[in-house]
């Protein structure tokens, strides 16, 4: 029923295709790119050609085959980081919403407290700390990125502890463990997947910023980010070097977006049947 929905939506469709697109490219890669994304065959910069589409970047590494390489890199770190995200998220924001009292005041508190420092300033102190790879990524952005989806959540879920079915179940006797998961849990999948999807976007787009700051993915492993920071030097010499992955990063951003957008308003009841 969601896909079929989103299927009718134009923008919607074509997001999911650029989306199928780059995973599929991520996980093809060894069989699509020509090139190894770590070997030189090529010349310094060379500009696309016949035998380098894309090019070559400066070490003369064959630019396609990297951007295929790429992507596997920055999908995987958008999506688990994200998902980390969302999990830390939910337990914080479930907990403090249903329980409230010192417990909900205490979580949240932390939650105001990690809001309060600046994102990107945080995920730089962090991956100071600990030295940059993939994983460690992953970890730093799903630290940083859970504040505002617990925010959410815990709104959400005060609302929904005061319904009169819930307020039924908890008169029988049924544990809070029970009506977390069984009476509220499920009223929240929709907001969980609506944020989800649009929180892709932005983990994707924080990985490539902590790559372009250098302090991301760390080469010689292909990242968006790292490609774009690798060349930036060069930008008026061998321009296509950063505009190439710069699109790239944009359009997976955006078609997250679309795919988001219209995700919410298939599911939510106030905003169902707009279009």
């Amino acid at each position: 029923m969601v896909i079929g929905a989103i299927l009718k939506r134009k923008l919607a469709l074509l997001g999911l295709i650029v989306i199928a697109i780059f995973a599929a490219a991520a996980i093809l890669a060894p069989w699509l790119a020509p090139y190894d994304p770590t070997v030189s065959p090529g010349d310094f910069a060379a500009p696309p050609s016949a035998q380098f589409w894309f090019g070559t970047d400066l070490l003369g590494r064959d630019f396609l085959s990297r951007l295929i390489y790429g992507a596997r890199a920055t999908l995987i770190i958008g999506i688990l980081a994200n998902g980390i995200a969302v999990l830390i998220g939910t337990v914080i924001g479930v907990t403090a919403g249903y329980l409230r009292g010192w417990v909900g005041s205490a979580l949240m508190r932390f939650t105001d407290l990690m809001m309060a420092f600046p994102a990107l300033l945080l995920a730089i102190l962090l991956a100071a700390i600990f030295d940059p790879s993939l994983w460690i990524v992953v970890l730093v952005i799903a630290m940083v990125s859970w504040v505002q989806i617990a925010r959410v959540v815990y709104a959400e879920t005060i609302s929904l502890a005061e319904r009169e079915y819930v307020v039924a179940v908890r008169s029988v006797g049924a544990s809070s463990a029970r009506i977390i998961l069984r009476h509220i849990l499920p009223h929240l999948v929709p907001t969980l997947i609506v944020w989800g999807t649009l929180g892709i976007a932005t983990t994707s787009l924080f990985e490539a910023t902590l790559s372009f700051l250098g302090i991301g993915v760390q080469p010689p492993t292909p990242s968006w980010g790292n490609m774009v920071n690798e060349n930036q030097t060069y930008f008026e010499a061998a321009p296509w070097l950063v505009f190439i992955p710069g699109i790239a990063i944009g359009l997976l951003a955006l078609s997250f977006n679309l795919i988001g957008d219209a995700l919410r308003d298939i599911l939510d009841p106030t905003l169902r049947g707009r279009h």
